[in-house]
């Protein structure tokens, strides 16, 4: 179902856009989730640990991909609603080759680089074989989630995010199907779960591909949108490269936090692996509301609708401070339950640990909501360098605490879980501040030009 974001109720449309992108979202969690999940149970805290790392890892190297699709769909979706149809065709042709050869250079330097990439993880020698073989497998599958995430991003910058839903919703079930079958039947260990991932992300990317070529000609670019010029190339790489540096900024400190974590051993970094699905999908709705609204802005701003821009940014903080407020008072009181989906009961060190880590991120969840807001919003009025800002300001508050209160007797791994809210309240306050004085400027500006 294709939604013309520019025109409706401003709240409607945007949960309605938001709705499938959200439920798409929960279902990609279900990847690593169910591998994460079942390997905890049927392998062993070892395969957890070794899971739970990799996946940081994953995280990381795919956040080049997602940010560089990404970065590409608000250019698309500018000129979809600025009604543009030649310039948006030229966008779709240009990010297609650029982010097909990122990937394929990518890939090659993964499975040159691996065994370093992995020492400077610092992961301990009892999971690293498990660790290697894991990734080793899912990277294989590296260039179909380019195929699934470029086409989905497609889709979405036009207004249509039920069909990435489709593909998706498939993978995922496929994912959960296979991982039991390779894992609890055919006894493979975390080499099946790896394999039953990378054989779902095959059939999503290839799937969403035929779809859209043959049921959305209209998105084929004809011969004379196939030119890189000169303008259309630097604009395309302008958004797409600062997406792609605040994704891979943020996983970058992510995957550095990853490396502190597996320095306090094996329980540690089990209990964050399994701690860390439970806080991606309490605030992945509203990280997913915030791409919506960012395309929802982006076309708008395309469309030179600011009144309605106004009214959107409003009413898609309330939502999401709601939503986030809820589901903190959820995950803070359930944290012990929650962990106990992942571990067994009787991995009582383990439990707690995680328990620690929910109680404080859990807290702090509408400081996440907002960031995520304001990532949105600068992207969607071309100035996608702002949320590369805030992504340093966020991710390196975070990892600057953590690595100077973690090493301390009395607050060890404690300080790498606070250093986080940290980290969000402050490029919180930065993103306000900037759109104060865009605004501020703006006004000024006005009132020269009227005198």
């Amino acid at each position: 179902m294709k939604q013309d974001l520019t025109n409706g109720n401003v709240i409607k449309t945007m949960l309605l856009f938001a709705g499938p992108m959200i439920l798409g979202n929960l279902l990609q969690q279900c990847y690593n989730i169910a591998d994460t999940l079942i390997v905890g149970r049927f392998v062993g805290p070892g395969a957890l640990a070794a899971v739970g790392s990799a996946y940081t890892l994953m995280t990381f190297l795919t956040s080049v991909l997602i940010g560089l699709c990404m970065g590409s769909s608000s250019v698309i979706s500018f000129y979809q609603g600025k009604k543009d149809p030649g310039r948006m065709k030229r966008s779709v042709h240009i990010a297609f080759i650029v982010i097909g050869i990122v990937t394929i250079v990518m890939n090659i330097v993964i499975f040159v680089f691996l065994d370093p990439i992995l020492r400077l993880l610092q992961t301990p020698e009892s999971v690293y074989e498990m660790m290697h073989q894991y990734v080793a497998i899912i990277f294989s599958g590296l260039f179909f989630v380019f195929l699934y995430n470029y086409f989905a991003f497609l889709m979405r910058s036009m207004g249509n995010s039920v069909v990435p839903l489709w593909f998706l919703g498939g993978a995922a079930f496929l994912n959960i199907g296979l991982d039991l079958l390779f894992v609890t039947a055919f006894h493979w260990g975390i080499r099946g779960a790896a394999a039953a991932t990378v054989i779902a992300q095959i059939l999503s990317g290839v799937g969403i591909a035929l779809y859209v070529w043959i049921r959305e000609p209209w998105l084929h670019p004809a011969r004379g949108d196939m030119n890189f010029s000169k303008n259309s190339l630097f604009e395309m790489l302008r958004f797409s490269a600062a997406a792609c540096i605040q994704q891979s900024v943020m996983n970058f400190g992510i995957l550095m936090i990853q490396g502190l974590v597996n320095s306090f051993g094996t329980a540690v970094m089990a209990a964050f692996a399994a701690a860390v699905k439970v806080d991606s999908l309490a605030y992945m709705p509203a990280q997913e509301f915030a791409n919506a609204y960012s395309i929802f802005i982006s076309q708008n701003h395309g469309a030179g609708k600011k009144d309605r821009i106004q009214k959107g940014s409003l009413g898609a903080l309330k939502v999401s401070v709601a939503f986030c407020a809820l589901i903190s008072v959820f995950v803070y009181q359930m944290a012990p339950w929650l962990m106990r989906i992942f571990i067994d009961a009787k991995e009582q060190e383990i439990i707690g640990i995680g328990t620690g880590y929910l109680r404080v991120e859990g807290a702090f969840y509408c400081g996440i909501g907002i960031l995520f807001l304001l990532y949105g919003f600068f992207r969607g009025v071309e100035k996608p360098e702002m949320s590369l800002v805030l992504t340093i300001i966020s991710l390196g508050t975070r990892v600057l605490l953590a690595y100077i209160l973690a090493p301390i007797p009395a607050i060890g791994v404690m300080g790498i879980w606070w250093a986080i809210p940290i980290g969000w309240i402050l490029a919180d306050t930065a993103g306000f501040a900037a759109i104060y004085f865009m605004e501020r400027r703006a006004t000024h500006g006005k009132k020269i030009c009227s005198d």
